[in-house]
């Protein structure tokens, strides 16, 4: 695997995790089920997966630009 291609694998599973938690929350917000264990539960998981998500973009080492393997 090139590096770009390691680079979206990881993204992608850190973008699936990220939308799951963001699902779950807003499935409880539209059943107004705002308090307790599941809403502690899920705001807690949607909280670190946007953490681990930012950290990874804000930790990221572009390529060089004359990488043919870079994104474009």
């Amino acid at each position: 695997m090139t590096t770009t291609d390691d680079f979206r694998f990881h993204a992608h599973e850190l973008i699936v995790d990220l939308d799951a938690a963001t699902t779950e929350m807003m499935k409880l917000i539209s059943a107004h089920q705002l308090s307790g264990p599941e809403w502690e539960r899920v705001t807690q998981w949607q909280h670190d997966a946007y953490e681990r998500w930012m950290t990874y973009l804000n930790a990221r080492s572009y390529p060089e630009s004359g990488d043919t393997n870079a994104p474009h």
